[in-house]
């Protein structure tokens, strides 16, 4: 017999399960969009946009373009953190996902260097700032949509999935551009590599309809009731919670993969001399694996605790960061695979996690700025300078690839310390596990 509390529990659970959902659908096509870039950075944009330089300099330069968006990505993140904490998180997830499919769809129209001289990578740079500065507040937000409207027992496995949107738009970027990269190179290089940005428009009606169906977080809708909001949110975070807020940026430092997901896949085709089917593959499984470790890793930690998931994660890429390399030089597809899949469940079952460990050093009247500025100072140095570490290193070991397996260790130190220590940091308020009652009518719009 169904009663009214079976009812109320069917459709809070109803409401969460959409709430998700929307996150890693929303997620899914912001990362789509920023790792399209990344991988026409290491595979078209050199030809494309620096013809006029050699392949080392053509590669360092479209890996500048693509870091340029890693400095866009903190601004972002204060701008979208500051309204999100005082305004809200659904409103700024809708305008960060029109930001970064229309940046997107516009690189698929641009101009090339043949065609418009140096104002073709100018122009590349531009748009690449505004695809940063959109996910910069877009990861937070969908973040803590998930986190405030998860069931307090299930936080870790809820907060997870805006974190598989990462590896399923790494997986639909993958497929968009392999392809279209079986074309011959004519037709690719002239219009090919331009569609699977295209695609981005119709992704964004998808995703803006998905998500403005969805209802405000039940934590911050309480910091509203109660006229809790701060004026100049991040000036509180710097101010009361720097320590915080450091701990937090070195915790999300091991999060980033680009030197596997961005400069991986060039090294493999341009000083390997692999053909770029074989990483564009590796890719694909990498991308489902890491998916796979997001959600069955955050799982564990809702049984067992996230420090110990965290801790594990964090030693296995401490210890397979020279091992990894030495599968890639081997230049056989299997063993590249195998590296790049084993990589990248680790890299997910950290990420699925993650968000979390973020939120709760933050209470929840800061925390949009607090969890957006500390992962995206940390994608300064974990993301858009890995690239361009790890192709300058190659450079100056004359292509000795243990200066990169030594860069990623000293990362995972720095975010085992910082798990450890920001462990002892948690703000958890009293009410925070305590569920609003449902909207009805128009207010659920």
């Amino acid at each position: 017999m169904t009663t009214p509390v079976n009812e109320a529990i069917q459709t809070r659970g109803d409401a969460i399960r959409k709430v998700a959902f929307a996150s890693f659908i929303g997620t899914t096509i912001e990362w789509y969009d920023f790792y399209i870039y990344g991988t026409a950075a290491a595979l078209t944009f050199p030809r494309l946009f620096f013809p006029q330089f050699s392949v080392f300099a053509g590669t360092l330069a479209s890996f500048a373009t693509f870091g340029v968006a890693f400095i866009a990505r903190p601004i972002g993140g204060i701008v979208f953190g500051h309204f999100g904490d005082r305004i809200g998180r659904k409103a700024m997830l809708v305008t960060t996902l029109v930001l970064m499919g229309s940046a997107t769809f516009m690189v698929g129209v641009l101009p090339t260097y043949g065609r418009a001289g140096v104002v073709a990578p100018v122009l590349l740079a531009v748009l690449r700032f505004l695809q940063g500065f959109a996910v910069g507040g877009e990861w937070g937000g969908a973040t803590l949509m998930s986190i405030e409207h998860a069931p307090f027992a299930r936080r870790h496995f809820y907060a997870s999935w805006p974190q598989v949107g990462a590896p399923a738009g790494l997986i639909l970027s993958t497929a968009a551009f392999s392809a279209f990269s079986t074309l011959p190179d004519p037709q690719f290089f002239a219009w090919g590599w331009r569609v699977p940005f295209l695609l981005s428009f119709a992704l964004i009606v998808v995703g803006v309809r998905i998500r403005l169906s969805i209802l405000e977080s039940p934590a911050f809708q309480r910091v509203k009731n109660r006229r809790e909001e701060v004026r100049v949110p991040i000036r509180e975070v710097l101010r009361d919670y720097r320590w915080n807020a450091l701990l937090a940026t070195g915790t999300v430092l091991v999060a980033y993969n680009y030197i596997i997901t961005t400069f991986t896949p060039s090294y493999l085709v341009r000083y390997l001399g692999v053909p770029r089917s074989v990483p564009l593959i590796g890719l694909l499984l990498g991308g489902t694996m890491c998916a796979v470790g997001a959600l069955t890793l955050a799982l564990l930690a809702d049984r067992i605790g996230r420090k110990v998931v965290a801790l594990s994660t964090v030693t296995f890429t401490l210890c397979f960061a020279f091992p990894f390399f030495w599968l890639v030089n081997t230049r056989a597809p299997g063993l590249i695979w195998l590296a790049m899949s084993a990589w990248m469940f680790a890299n997910g079952a950290f990420l699925g996690i993650l968000g979390i460990s973020l939120a709760e050093m933050f209470p929840v009247r800061l925390r949009y700025s607090g969890i957006s500025l500390a992962y995206q100072v940390a994608g300064i140095l974990g993301g858009g300078l890995a690239p361009l570490m790890a192709t300058s290193l190659l450079e100056w070991s004359h292509g000795g690839t243990w200066p990169l397996a030594t860069y990623l260790m000293i990362v995972a130190v720095i975010s085992w310390i910082a798990i450890q220590l920001g462990s002892r940091q948690i703000i958890r308020e009293p009410d925070e596990d305590v569920l609003l009652p449902l909207p009805s009518g128009s207010e659920a719009l």
